[in-house]
This record gives C-alpha cells, sequence and structure tokens, in this order.
C-alpha cells in the first residue's frame, strides 16, 4: 500500500517543526542564558507566525486549491525569516572594526519609535546582532535557523505541488 502526504499533513510537519525550534530557541534563552538580538526575535517570530498558519491551515484544511494560499504565505514568512537571517549571518562575519555599534533594546524602541521605523532599525541590526554565542557543528543559530528556513520553504513548496496536483484532477 502507497502512503502519499497530504497537502494538509504537512501543515502538521511545519506547525511541529517550528514548534520545536521554538522550544530550543527558549530552552537557550532560558536555561543557557543566552538572551535573543533583536534579528533573533524576528526570526522567532517567523517561525511562531508560520507555524500559526499551519495550524489554522490543517485546522482549516480547504478545498478546491485553497491551501495553495496558505502555502504560499507560510513560503513567503519563511523567506523573509531566511533574509533575516542571512543578515545576521553577515553581521557576524563582519570584521570586527566594521561591525554595528550596540543600540537600545527592542522594548525601548517600540515604545519610543513607530513600528515600521522599528523594523527597518531591528533588520539594519546591530553589534549584538553581530556576536556569536553558541556553534553547533560549525554553525551559529543564524547558520542553523537559514537551513531550518529553506527546509520549510521547500515543504511549502511541496505543498503547492500537491495541491496543484488535486487541483488538476478536480478539473
Amino acid at each position: 500500500m502507497k502512503y502519499q502526504f497530504s497537502s494538509n499533513s504537512l501543515n502538521l510537519v511545519i506547525f511541529f517543526s517550528c514548534s520545536m525550534l521554538l522550544s530550543f530557541g527558549f530552552y537557550l534563552e532560558l536555561a543557557e542564558g543566552l538572551m535573543p538580538c533583536p534579528l533573533c526575535t524576528l526570526q522567532r517570530f517567523m517561525f511562531g507566525i508560520g507555524g500559526s498558519l499551519a495550524l489554522v491551515a490543517w485546522v482549516h484544511n480547504p478545498k478546491k486549491g485553497g491551501g495553495v494560499i496558505y502555502s504560499l504565505l507560510n513560503g513567503a514568512l519563511f523567506c523573509f525569516g531566511a533574509i533575516l537571517a542571512g543578515r545576521q549571518i553577515y553581521l557576524q562575519n563582519l570584521p570586527p572594526h566594521l561591525v554595528p555599534s550596540c543600540g537600545p533594546d527592542l522594548e525601548y524602541l517600540l515604545e519610543v519609535f513607530p513600528f515600521f521605523e522599528v523594523i527597518e532599525m531591528v533588520v539594519m541590526g546591530d553589534g549584538s546582532c553581530a556576536e556569536t554565542l553558541w556553534k553547533f557543528l560549525g554553525l551559529s543559530i543564524p547558520g542553523w535557523a537559514m537551513i531550518s528556513f529553506f527546509l520549510l520553504i521547500s515543504v511549502c513548496i511541496v505543498q503547492t505541488l500537491i495541491e496543484k496536483r488535486n487541483f488538476e484532477r478536480i478539473k
């Protein structure tokens, strides 16, 4: 008997993957004492929103190609997360004399500046985003986040292809 993944079952894969990634991030913060920089916080946000959207898609279980919208939205979120991780990898690999100085924390920025200005400042990064506090197999946290985002983007592509195939069968 041949089993094929449905687009909806892949939503659970995305949800549980994002949950595990966030759990590990909170473990590093709470148990190991590694405080997330603003770029790390935005990457966590992308995992959280993407996982939540996948859970909503799983519960909704849309028909007639509606799952394509969910997979494209998630794919876009994960692409933005990969860009954020790439920016942080770039900052971590700058020579020390080119690293931007550390700025105020995210909480203060949100109190003082308009939201979109805060997003722009956070994406530019600061010295805290350039620090490499943890490595595994030679990759820092944003390196692993980048790999995770690319894997999740791949799942979204597979979802879209499954949805397209199912939609063509209905015609």
